[in-house]
C-alpha cells in the first residue's frame, strides 16, 4: 500500500512539475513557473526513490503504468478534457502491465 501512495504522489509530482515547463514553453505563461517545476521535479525524483525494491528498473517501469493513469487523471481535471476510450482503453493495458512487473513472482536471488 506504501508503495501504491509513492507511486501516486511522484506522479502528481512529476506531472506538476513538467507541466510548469509546458505551461512556459507552450502556453506563454513568464519563466517563473519553471522554478515551482524544478522543485517539483526534485522532489519527484526523491519520492520515487523510497519505493521499496532492489532493482531501481523494475520500479521505474512499474511506476510507468501509475504515471500514465495519473496523466489522464490531469488532463481530465486540470486540462478540463476528458480521456476517450482510446486513451482509457490504453491505460487498462498500462496498469495491467505494471501489475505484472510490480506484482510477478520472482525467483529467489542467490
Amino acid at each position: 500500500m506504501r508503495s501504491i501512495l509513492l507511486q501516486l504522489v511522484a506522479a502528481v509530482l512529476e506531472i506538476a512539475g513538467c507541466f510548469a515547463f509546458w505551461a512556459w514553453l507552450r502556453l506563454g505563461r513568464s519563466m517563473l513557473w519553471t522554478l515551482p517545476g524544478i522543485v517539483s521535479l526534485i522532489l519527484f525524483a526523491l519520492v520515487l526513490t523510497r519505493i521499496d525494491s532492489a532493482a531501481a528498473g523494475r520500479v521505474f517501469a512499474a511506476y510507468g503504468g501509475v504515471y500514465i493513469a495519473a496523466s489522464l487523471v490531469w488532463l481530465w481535471a486540470v486540462e478540463r478534457q476528458a480521456p476517450d476510450r482510446w486513451d482509457l482503453t490504453g491505460v487498462a493495458v498500462c496498469l495491467i502491465g505494471a501489475a505484472i512487473i510490480l506484482l510477478g513472482p520472482r525467483a529467489a536471488a542467490g
